[in-house]
């Protein structure tokens, strides 16, 4: 099968589009990347997806409109996609959508909403296309996520890691035994960037040059740390439903704002420090927006006091800036074969789950024969 994974993250700054052809043989997945490209959302999209997200209200009718203009965006970037990678042939379009809420109540998920109506895709491309794929796993009693991990359960090694960091940072670690777990850190992005934005009118803080200018408020850094949700026992995940602009505005900081951005830098990378090396992993493989900042990259690192290596998903043959997208495509290919696409180990659920509700495209809709099992092995390539 050819698949294009399209996905909008927790930093919704734009589109990653991914494909890659798909192919199984004696127990081991193949998985050929096609190629990748990023379509930046317009900002004036990216502003309504900002006004939409917790604390801000909102109203349905808001919500219908932007559910359907993200399709459209969504589509408009598969059909690029299906052009550019794939000489206008594909099998599956996968959509991750956008989160806009993720409902959590102490350990419990209860619902999660991903916005980005899959007709528009199916219109765009003539493709049928897979979408709403955390639904399935929380109403088995799952967190949602992260989903990433049966990406990184295939290509790791015992005593391995991968770390994505995005709006949210999320580990995946495989034990020495073979056995996965799986989790939300806390906010990789997320708060570096509100912080960004409201004292400096910026997306970001690119390659942290802003955050590079201040010190680290010790106090104000010990206050963040004793966050509660950094002591929740995993399966866990979580969103900017906890780590948004509003959280910062709790901190009433007045000081330099460069001083904020270096703590709030020193947060990110103090939560993953701690969340890695409670695993013992020796290798992390990291991918993200957050790889892109070496300030962070250098805390991380000093935060690990060597106790373990910092590589990128680049060295696994998975680009960076594109494992998201492409861990959907492979579920996509897991949910067309009746094959589960969640870790029970990692989200929580009492079973593992298909993911996913299919839209058809222009054909009638064609899936494969069901595989009933298969090994967990990816090789890429």
């Amino acid at each position: 099968m050819r698949i294009i994974g399209i996905m909008s993250g927790t930093s919704h700054d734009a589109i990653d589009v991914a494909a890659a052809d798909f192919s199984y043989t004696d127990g081991i997945l193949r998985l050929t990347p096609l190629g990748d490209l990023a379509v930046e959302h317009d900002p004036r999209l990216r502003a309504a997806v900002v006004a939409v997200l917790p604390p801000a209200k909102t109203t349905i009718g808001d919500v219908c409109e932007l559910d359907t203009r993200l399709g459209r965006a969504f589509g408009a970037a598969a059909a690029r996609g299906l052009a550019e990678l794939c000489e206008g042939h594909a099998d599956l379009v996968v959509s991750h959508g956008q989160t806009v809420f993720h409902w959590i109540e102490g350990t419990r998920a209860h619902g999660t909403l991903q916005l980005g109506q899959p007709a528009w895709i199916a219109a765009a491309t003539g493709l049928p296309v897979l979408s709403d794929l955390r639904a399935a796993d929380i109403a088995a009693g799952g967190q949602g996520a992260p989903l990433v991990p049966v990406l990184d359960a295939g290509l790791l090694a015992p005593g391995q890691a991968a770390l994505n960091i995005g709006g949210i940072a999320n580990l995946t670690a495989v034990a020495a035994d073979g056995a996965v777990t799986a989790y939300d850190i806390g906010p990789g992005n997320a708060l570096i960037d509100a912080a960004a934005r409201v004292h400096f009118g910026l997306a970001y803080d690119k390659g942290g040059a802003l955050a590079v200018r201040g010190t680290v408020d010790e106090a104000l850094l010990a206050r963040l740390l004793a966050e509660p949700y950094y002591r929740l026992p995993a399966p866990k995940s979580t969103g900017k439903e906890l780590f948004h602009g509003g959280y910062l505005d709790d901190l009433g900081w007045t000081g330099d704002p460069h001083d904020l951005l270096a703590t709030l830098t020193e947060l990110t990378a103090a939560t993953i420090a701690d969340a890695v090396a409670a695993h013992g992993s020796r290798i992390v493989y990291a991918s993200g927006g957050g790889v892109h900042n070496p300030l962070l990259r250098a805390r991380i690192w000093a935060r690990g006091e060597g106790r373990f290596e910092l590589r990128e998903t680049g060295d696994l043959g998975i680009p960076v800036d594109a494992k998201e997208a492409y861990a959907f495509a492979l579920l996509g290919w897991l949910s067309a074969h009746g094959l589960p696409g969640a870790l029970p180990e990692a989200t929580g659920a009492s079973r593992a789950a298909v993911l996913g509700s299919l839209t058809a495209g222009v054909q009638p809709l064609r899936l494969p024969e069901p595989l009933g099992e298969w090994s967990g092995r990816i090789v890429v390539g």
